[in-house]
């Protein structure tokens, strides 16, 4: 064995790499797991006692050689790399295509931009959550059908590990750890375990938002959205609030607004009603409030939440969800301008 050992390390100072191909080869032959060198050393526990302190010594003289010698070529290869007199700087250069932001990241930063000049801050946390943060501290009945497999992606392993469903697990973190006043937005992506469609996915993104402080009033709320939705959609927009539930928020509603398609006169995508909704809201049901630590009767709050996809077809007119997924850079391209 040791006469192999010296034959290999007589070898050492000729090997080559012209490339980071060939070094790489070399090192997978002698240096990786399944290499030479783990060879040898599985090899070695058949030495005989008496000699296993000389081969052990050829051993590493052998691996601290190759060692050497694989740094000497990587080095070598990054000078040659970094010679750059082979150019021909005369030579016309060709257009390189340009990349362009995703439509949903187009109109989230445009909503966050929106409420950051609105005085929010941004919020964010886990995606794999507990289901305290999703559910209880959110006022969730223990026998509520959101908790149920159709709807939540739960961790095998552990039970009591899921994917968030919505966002508002992050305005729990930010209720447990920071004092009233508190106002933020928390964008970012959620799951929900339903069958993938041009309507439905089993991802999508949200950006809700939560303000939390003395002598909040749903007054508030409305003059929030009412100018969040003449940002974002144009000045002549209106907004109605329909009555609705949210286990977290009391009173709940789902807010609507006039079609920017026909402006309210009633065509096929307001299905000629001249309305279309684009988020829930409501004033912070006190049990949320007290659930995280907020004193409800010197506090008061609203949230609300709106779906990035559902604001993304409303500006852009795109009526599968599953385009926002598939990275086709044929839908891509179209939105090269929007930013």
């Amino acid at each position: 064995m040791i006469e192999k050992i010296k034959q290999l390390l007589a070898e050492v100072p000729s090997l080559s790499a012209q490339t980071d191909e060939q070094l790489e080869a070399l090192r997978l032959k002698y240096l990786s797991k399944k290499g030479l060198i783990n060879q040898l050393m599985a090899d070695f526990r058949n030495v005989a006692a008496e000699q296993k302190r000389e081969v052990g010594v050829h051993i590493n003289q052998l691996k601290d050689a190759l060692q050497t010698r694989f740094n000497d070529l990587k080095a070598e290869l990054a000078t040659t790399e970094e010679d750059h007199s082979h150019l021909d700087l005369t030579r016309t250069p060709y257009p390189i295509a340009l990349g362009t932001r995703h439509p949903l990241s187009i109109v989230k930063q445009e909503i966050i931009d929106i409420f950051a000049r609105m005085g929010f801050s941004l919020a964010d946390g886990p995606e794999v959550e507990d289901d305290w943060h999703v559910f209880g501290s959110m006022n969730f009945a223990e026998d509520h059908p959101a908790r149920d497999m159709q709807d939540t992606f739960f961790i095998e392993a552990h039970p009591d590990v899921i994917l968030r469903t919505h966002t508002s697990s992050v305005q729990s973190r930010v209720m447990e750890h920071t004092k009233p006043p508190i106002r933020v937005i928390c964008p970012g992506r959620v799951y929900r375990n339903e069958a993938i469609s041009a309507r439905a996915h089993c991802f999508f993104h949200q950006v809700e938002g939560l303000y939390i402080d003395k002598g909040v009033s749903f007054t508030d709320l409305k003059q929030v959205l009412l100018t969040f939705a003449r940002e974002m959609f144009g000045p002549d927009t209106q907004i109605r609030l329909r009555p609705s539930y949210f286990p977290f928020t009391e009173p709940s509603a789902e807010m609507d607004i006039s079609c920017n398609i026909c402006g309210g006169d009633g065509c096929g995508f307001c299905k000629h009603t001249g309305w279309v909704e684009i988020l829930g809201c409501g004033m912070v049901d006190p049990a949320v409030l007290e659930a995280n630590g907020i004193d409800s009767t010197v506090y008061k709050g609203y949230a609300f939440g709106m779906g990035v996809e559902r604001i993304t077809n409303l500006k852009y007119q795109v009526k599968d969800l599953r385009l926002f997924s598939e990275n086709d850079v044929r839908f891509l391209d179209q939105f090269m301008a929007a930013h």
